[in-house]
């Protein structure tokens, strides 16, 4: 169509845009929101599977790893099944897989059931993190697409401090002959399944699909989008090669980052529950409240750092402060009573939520837009084994020794490398290697700025989870 070769009307795409973004970001900040809160409620249950069903920290540990090694073989898989079917029908599928998965974990009966549903609950959720940034390359502009990322990924930020009140209370319900813990599972699990089928009647697929855009504003998203892909393949007649990237240093270094940063997340995620309850003789609901402590300070925390890493600009070495914060905040949880550990614990996620979300401008400003969703991916994805790793290791370590402690000086001394090897990764391409604009100057420099201005709630794991 010759007329994708005009810019569309300014006006009609921001209006067409604001829609979307109206329409669909408060479905998926809440999908965000139960999504993060089925991957880390077992947290607040470990006791209770201590009590109940005889699984120790060992068992506990790598059980609440293996979440992250199906999510890890199933991501790629799962998003390429979401470009096929459609975006509409594959979240669908994803929330309902998910949802069945834990509530499924109501039921566990010992160690071998614990470790098969924690690895399928992990595939079930494989490509919703992908899958909804897929959703805004085929709705949203690239100048919108910033902003939009930033409102989704607050959904991991206000998870963080509602899921411990939310679980806490939810352990209190009785009934039926189920204990508090198998009511948690079940009634967080269901909320997922209710909300996919809001999902499937809420979504569309392609914009040319929805009915509350007008033609106008439809015609407008579609050549936006076309428009700048065709703007990315006249830039140069060969597409970067992933495979060739792979085998760049710097992809490594910005995996190993990242795998530092997330295991020192989901070893306090899955371990800080029981660190409270050595505080004092507390129920369920006021561990969950003390959970939330941690969480609130961080999130002031990456606003207040993200604000002056864009005004002082050095991001290697904002995001090696915040390692070196949280390397000493998990040494100091060594060193005292359950309460000062607490205290230390706090001051550390300072650090390592903050680090989260400002190291991602680094891996952005070095990699060519067109591969950049890939590498982005496998770096998120070999982050995330340090959900397996750390877990893991706690359980182990508390097993076989009665405490945690040489697990934190891990964390601390691998945090400390991290931030001496953060140093090493570069913010922008090698002078001289070719690295075409996936967009003109002008929109380069503002989707660059954009990054810095929200790169703050940014937390893919899933911190993503």
């Amino acid at each position: 169509m010759n007329t994708l070769h005009n810019p569309p009307d300014p006006t009609v795409l921001a209006r067409a845009a604001a829609k979307v973004k109206r329409h669909v970001l408060p479905l998926f900040v809440v999908m965000f929101i139960v999504n993060y809160i089925d991957r880390v409620n077992i947290g607040f249950v470990r006791s209770h599977l201590e009590t109940d069903l005889g699984i120790g920290a060992a068992a506990y540990g790598l059980g609440a790893g293996l979440f992250f090694i199906g999510y890890a073989i199933f991501e790629v898989p799962s998003n390429m099944l979401l470009q096929r079917y459609g975006a509409r029908a594959w979240l669908t599928r994803i929330m309902f897989t998910w949802g069945a998965a834990a509530m499924a974990m109501a039921f566990v009966q010992g160690e071998t059931s614990f470790y098969v549903l924690r690895f399928i609950l992990g595939a079930a959720e494989a490509g919703f993190f992908p899958g909804i940034i897929y959703y805004f390359t085929q709705w949203l502009p690239a100048t919108e697409r910033g902003k939009a990322m930033a409102i989704f990924l607050s959904g991991s930020a206000i998870a963080s401090v509602i899921s411990g009140p939310v679980s806490g209370a939810l352990l209190n319900v009785s009934g039926l002959s189920l204990h508090g813990w198998q009511w948690m599972f079940l009634i967080e699990g269901f909320a997922s399944i209710v909300l996919c089928g809001f999902v499937w009647f809420w979504l569309q697929s392609h914009p040319h699909q929805a009915t509350w855009l007008s033609a106008e504003e439809k015609h407008a998203l579609v050549s936006a989008i076309e428009l700048e892909q065709q703007a990315r393949e006249a830039t140069q007649t060969t597409r970067p090669s992933v495979f060739r990237l792979l085998a760049d240093k710097q992809i490594a270094l910005f995996c190993f980052i990242y795998f530092s940063i997330a295991l020192t997340i989901y070893g306090v995620t899955f371990w800080l529950p029981s660190m409270i309850k050595k505080m004092g003789d507390m129920g369920d609901f006021q561990v969950g409240l003390f959970n939330s402590i941690p969480w609130l300070i961080s999130i002031v925390a990456m606003y207040g750092f993200a604000s002056l890493a864009s005004k002082w600009k050095h991001q290697q070495a904002w995001v090696a402060l915040m390692l070196v914060i949280a390397a000493f905040g998990m040494f100091m949880s060594t060193t005292g009573g359950p309460v000062f550990a607490f205290v230390a614990i706090c001051f550390a996620a300072i650090g390592f939520k903050a680090a989260s979300a400002l190291f991602w401008p680094i891996p952005q400003g070095y990699l060519d837009a067109r591969v950049a969703a890939a590498v982005i991916a496998l770096i998120n994805s070999v982050g995330n084994l340090g959900g397996f790793v750390a877990p893991t290791t706690f359980g182990f370590l508390e097993q076989s020794t009665g405490s945690i402690e040489g697990g934190l000086y891990g964390l601390a001394a691998t945090s400390l490398v991290a931030a001496v090897v953060v140093f090493f990764a570069r913010t922008a391409p090698r002078s001289g290697a070719p690295r075409p604009p996936s967009t003109p100057p002008a929109e380069r420099v503002t989707a660059k700025s954009t990054v810095h201005q929200h790169a703050l709630r940014s937390d893919p794991q899933g911190a993503s989870s």
